[in-house]
């Protein structure tokens, strides 16, 4: 009997490990996709939903940030993206009002523990209250995912620092790095968002050098491909003059495979930002 239970144990303890040492790989990008503005002209959203969605289709990612999404758009997100599903509200009134700082992500791939939304701001859980000498009104989104494969747990973070108020972007961070803190702890976690600023602002800086660290993916990437920066306003700013404004920071326990930044395509734009996107496995 006891030679039973010892193999029952052996058994169990093998099995336990063998799930400990599988890996997730999950394909992730950030991407503004540029409010539904009518004085776009034939950059307006209309025009390039479908180009959108074919894209996150054919890049086959698994998560997706992205910001500047107002309820119309994510509302044809979610029509155009049968095999994703959307988490997000409005930034102005917790519901459908402003811009959503929207995460997608593979409904077959992925359960949704826990999600919610917080203010950038002094008090987090009021709504629309704008933050610190911000000028406008800025949240993040987050989800608390398992991989249905391997039950590993993992958190998306979705965010659009404020483009003024330098305060406000560096209270921000610190305010993002406590709710990981909070909510996953130790467990790994990714932070997509459009800053409004490079990798010099003080922002930047405060997430990849605080206490509890994140690391850009562009930097650490063992494959860096496609061009050098985000924000190209519809393609009227030449490449050599074009900043990365976006990016994807990750907790040390990840691994970037590789990162891309498809360039623009003038004649069948996307949006006035380039997405970034990184094949991260943890």
């Amino acid at each position: 009997m006891k030679k039973i239970v010892l193999l029952l144990l052996t058994v169990l303890a093998f099995v336990s490990c063998t799930q400990q040492e599988k890996k997730v790989d999950v394909r992730w990008a950030t991407f503004n996709i540029r409010y539904d503005n009518p004085d776009d002209s034939l950059n307006n959203w209309k025009f390039r939903k479908d180009r959108v969605c074919r894209f996150i289709k054919d890049q086959k990612l698994d998560v997706v940030g992205m910001q500047e999404v107002l309820h119309n758009q994510f509302e044809d997100l979610k029509a155009g993206l049968p095999e994703y599903e959307g988490i997000g509200v409005g930034r102005d009134d917790g519901q459908t009002a402003g811009e959503y700082a929207a995460i997608f992500y593979r409904k077959d791939k992925y359960d949704v523990l826990d999600s919610n939304t917080f203010w950038l701001s002094e008090t987090p859980d009021s709504v629309g209250k704008m933050g610190w000498d911000a000028v406008c009104v800025r949240i993040a989104t987050w989800a608390e995912l398992k991989d249905k494969a391997t039950g590993k747990i993992f958190m998306a973070v979705n965010t659009h620092f404020d483009h003024i108020g330098t305060e406000a972007r560096r209270q921000s961070a610190l305010l993002i790095i406590r709710k990981i803190k909070e909510i996953v702890g130790d467990q790994p976690a990714i932070v997509t968002g459009d800053f409004n600023v490079d990798d010099q602002s003080e922002a930047y800086q405060t997430i990849t050098t605080n206490e509890f660290v994140m690391k850009d993916a562009y930097k650490i990437a063992d494959k860096v491909t496609g061009v050098n920066y985000t924000f190209h306003d519809f393609a009227r700013i030449a490449p050599a003059e074009c900043e990365k404004i976006d990016f994807i920071f990750v907790t040390p326990q990840i691994k970037v495979l590789s990162t891309e930044i498809p360039v623009e395509v003038p004649e069948a734009l996307l949006s006035d930002h380039n997405p970034q996107i990184a094949d991260l496995e943890f």
